[in-house]
């Protein structure tokens, strides 16, 4: 029997009911995202940015690899141009992101799916594709709200963690070893994301590029490690659902 179509009603109620999932999914992450926060916002004012400048970068840049990729560079006195490339080689994993959930958003109109773009984070990439997999593709029902649950949850931890960390870097001692923080709480947000074998296949497999690819100049084994781990991710996952399939 073919699903009737929901009312407006029902459909709001879907998705008010998947917001409050994504936000409830979202908690066990938001104390790994306030640290990485107070972390990149303490570093952006210890490398000598002015606070306008450390203000505007959280907001518009809003992506923590790559300020901290580009803080060096910038004090430093680099070409507008190397740092330009030098952050979007650490963040073309969102690429990659977009093609997996872009699809699930096309009937949006150009507006929307560029907000969804600019909040389209670690975050949403480790919960949507679980509540939403590919094969749910023109079924739109929840799938607004499940993402801006997880995108607002996402953005909040992250702005006021690195509000803190911009207005308090001052109190944060160097001996504190905050970098050594910022790696712990990133895998305080990793480690609740790795729950299926497609996930364990590309975090193994990315952490050994990684380790060996090391030496590489400009971190360009992270971007390798990246990028292999996702590919074979998805390489595992499509062999489970081949597997799965009636012959």
């Amino acid at each position: 029997m073919t699903p009737q179509p929901l009312d407006d009603t029902q459909a709001a109620e879907r998705e008010r009911s998947a917001f409050f999932d994504a936000v409830r999914a979202s908690t066990q992450t938001m104390p790994g995202l306030f640290a990485w926060g107070v972390v990149t916002g303490a570093a952006m004012m210890q490398s000598g940015l002015p606070l306008w400048q450390s203000l505007l970068m959280t907001l518009v840049v809003y992506a923590g690899s790559a300020q901290l990729a580009a803080l060096p560079l910038l004090a430093a006195g680099a070409p507008v141009w190397v740092i330009a490339f030098t952050a979007l080689m650490v963040n073309f994993r969102f690429v990659i992101f977009s093609a997996v959930i872009g699809p699930h958003f096309q009937h949006l109109s150009w507006r929307k799916r560029l907000w969804y773009g600019y909040n389209n984070v670690d975050l949403v990439m480790g919960f949507f594709p679980q509540r939403f997999p590919a094969h749910t593709l023109g079924k739109p029902a929840g799938k607004q709200g499940y993402f801006t649950g997880l995108a607002m949850s996402n953005w909040l931890a992250w702005q006021l963690g690195s509000l803190t960390g911009i207005l308090l870097s001052q109190q944060i001692p160097a001996s504190w070893g905050i970098g050594f923080a910022g790696s712990l709480a990133l895998l305080a947000i990793a480690i609740p994301l790795v729950k299926n074998k497609p996930t364990v296949v590309g975090v193994v497999v990315a952490c050994t590029v990684a380790v060996a690819t090391v030496q590489w100049p400009y971190r360009l084994g992270l971007v390798v490690a990246m990028l292999v781990g996702i590919l074979s991710a998805v390489l595992v996952e499509q062999w489970a659902v081949k597997r799965q399939e009636p012959a």
